[in-house]
């Protein structure tokens, strides 16, 4: 698909790395290193919010260069030129009326002054800037001076800033963003940049952004920014993995910490009504849980999505001061183990009956909307989901953290959509991808509803090269996470995908009656049973249908059923689960309809304002299918007797 941008850009698709090279980049740094918690408030560590309203430009400039060129980090940006007002978090493309910045790609700015606390300056403070995420070439600066940079978007990445703020302490803290939306064979997701030279038929030097995935490319600072602070010798990273009997859990931990090898550690474990059950000291240690409460998923416990706390504090001597540094991280004790028929949570069979979303809404684009995700969670218990995959890319840390406390399953996807060149298969693409997971992993590993990684959603698993990237791909996950089972999702053919020997677990996508004999409900029963059987046959593995769906336009009606009516895809639906419930008995752990919701996509002749294969529009009505699977996923639920009777109302609950 194509996204237009009218206006020039020789040479656009080459500014993400080569014109930065010649930015100053002192006190700066390539992307994050080290730990990535989440930033909490704590006796030792405060915390500032920048949401709001941000001064914003974007550079329409023929080469889209000369925020570089000039310098538009080196004064206010309202002094470069005519700035508006942004929201943050917020995509940029729907905010306003112009169709220019709707459809941009290229370089946008950022801007945000703020005040800080006076007792942030001191020396023995560090002050940290946190991006939740930013799409998805970010280079960042502060009064002026680069502090970071990060390739990617859809996770966070930060720079400590203690020494330029504190060595101007009556100087506003100005911070300064440059966004990239370019997507080149080498970024995830990939894309291409393709110039309509023919100028009889286009305007000189135009150009389109080529994607191969089914969503907007949407774009700006979509989740929150953050100031806290540290003291100088800090908790950097916390590691924890469980293991449970019946009657004695295991919860094994490693801390790092920086900025002085002389500290101590102590380590409090606190259930729920905050009486602590184990105790510890050190960096690493072993803590013993006697009759603990195990996380369980949402419909499989009558207390779903158990948590205990961490309290874990430092002390450390440091010019001659004594410093404390107080962080608590929610734990969540469960295991995960995958057979050959079978997805053990806790050691009981679970099967996955949810959905595939996006984060995505009216005006706020991919942009982090409380309301929406406390809305879109209430549907997810009303529907009766137990889980969901992150389609296309990691989602908001805080729709994953209600996951944990909410007990819904999650199956963590990069964002590896869309990998179809053969150039995306490189080794320059390779290398990107091992970074993604890296930071992935470093983000949710302590996360219980986390339960398996997806390192890729539908690539072109069918070349020659895909063999040895997912192999790599996925090794270096498993060495990054032994604890959790990898897969990627699939709409090749069994007989030629070069990645699926490499899973864990099959997931496989699927159509029929849609792209493949559309129109044509009865070819369905045939084909989907043929393809878990096929699947099944060569690679013994349990296998998820991890999409399945069709379009509906909200109150179009047809009897006998035709496409885009929504008696068509209520049709659709039971034809699929009728095959469900035969080979769920068997080696099928799992169904996630795509999708939970419509949601905007690029403009095409088989798109009218988007996706409409949502069980619920845009705006979280639901459609004629809501209420099929709804029924469907209470039914499955109570097949478990520790359950409360199939809920008979339509009210949400929380």
């Amino acid at each position: 698909m194509a996204a237009a941008a009218p206006g020039g850009a020789v040479g656009l698709c080459r500014l993400l790395l080569p014109l930065l090279a010649a930015v100053p980049a002192a006190g700066g740094s390539r992307g994050s290193v080290g730990g990535m918690l989440y930033p909490r408030e704590s006796p030792s560590r405060e915390l500032k919010e920048l949401v709001g309203v941000w001064s914003f430009r974007a550079d329409f400039s023929p080469g889209r260069a000369a925020g570089f060129e000039q310098r538009w980090y080196r004064r206010p940006l309202r002094e470069t030129g005519p700035v508006i007002d942004m929201p943050v978090p917020a995509s940029f493309n729907d905010i306003t009326q112009d169709p220019n910045l709707e459809n941009y790609i290229g370089w946008v700015w950022y801007e945000k002054e703020v005040l800080l606390p006076q007792r942030w300056l001191q020396d023995d403070l560090r002050v940290v800037l946190r991006f939740g995420s930013a799409h998805y070439y970010s280079v960042v600066w502060v009064n002026g001076v680069q502090v970071v940079e990060h390739e990617g978007g859809h996770l966070p990445f930060e720079a400590d800033i203690s020494s330029i703020v504190q060595g101007s302490p009556q100087i506003p803290c100005r911070i300064t963003v440059a966004l990239n939306n370019t997507l080149t064979p080498h970024t995830l997701p990939p894309g291409s940049i393709e110039y309509m030279n023919d100028q009889t038929r286009y305007p000189k030097n135009y150009f389109v952004q080529n994607i191969r995935f089914d969503f907007f490319n949407y774009a700006g600072i979509h989740r929150p920014v953050v100031l806290y602070t540290t003291p100088s010798v800090y908790i950097d990273d916390i590691t924890v993995t469980t293991t449970s009997t019946e009657s004695v859990a295991k919860v094994q931990y490693q801390v790092s910490v920086v900025g002085s090898t002389l500290y101590s550690l102590s380590l409090s474990l606190r259930d729920q009504e905050g009486r602590v059950v184990a105790a510890g000291d050190g960096p690493t240690g072993v803590l013993k849980v006697s009759n603990p409460n195990l996380w369980w998923p949402y419909l499989m416990h009558e207390n779903p999505g158990y948590r205990y706390f961490l309290e874990v504090k430092m002390q450390a001597q440091a010019n001659e001061a004594l410093l404390e540094d107080v962080y608590t991280l929610p734990v969540g004790i469960r295991t995960v183990h995958v057979t050959s028929t079978q997805f053990l949570i806790n050691g009981k069979p679970f099967y996955f009956h949810g959905v595939n979303k996006h984060e995505d809404a009216d005006i706020r684009g991919k942009g982090l909307d409380w309301a929406l995700i406390v809305k879109d969670f209430n549907l997810l218990r009303w529907l009766g989901a137990n889980s969901f995959r992150t389609s296309h890319y990691p989602y908001a840390e805080e729709i994953m953290d209600l996951c944990d406390a909410y007990g819904i399953v999650v199956i963590d996807e990069c964002p590896g959509v869309g990998i179809k060149m053969p150039e995306s298969f490189g080794n320059k693409s390779l290398q990107h991808h091992l970074v993604v997971m890296e930071e992935l992993i470093r983000r949710d590993k302590n996360r219980p509803s986390v339960v398996m990684w997806s390192v890729a959603n539908e690539p072109a698993a069918e070349l020659p090269p895909a063999a040895y990237y997912f192999k790599t791909l996925i090794a270096h996950t498993k060495a990054l996470d032994p604890t959790r089972p990898v897969t990627f999702v699939t709409d090749t053919n069994y007989a030629v995908d070069r990645g699926a020997p490499y899973v864990d677990v099959i997931c496989v996508n699927s159509y029929f009656s849609w792209y493949h004999d559309p129109g044509h409900l009865e070819v369905i029963p045939l084909q989907l049973t043929a393809q878990f059987e096929n699947w099944y046959k060569t690679y013994q593995k349990p296998i998820i249908q991890s999409e399945y769906g069709a379009d509906s336009v909200p109150g179009l009606h047809s009897d006998p059923p035709l496409m885009f009516s929504e008696e068509y895809q209520k049709a659709m639906l039971r034809e699929y689960h009728s095959v469900f419930d035969k080979k769920r008995k068997e080696y099928v752990i799992g169904e996630l309809i795509w999708n939970f919701a419509d949601f905007m996509t690029n403009q095409g002749t088989t798109r009218v304002l988007g996706n409409k294969k949502g069980i619920f529009t845009r705006q979280r009505q639901p459609k004629s299918a809501a209420f099929v699977l709804r029924e469907r996923y209470w039914k499955i639920a109570n097949e478990s007797s520790c359950l409360p009777p199939i809920m008979k109302s339509h009210i949400l609950f929380l």
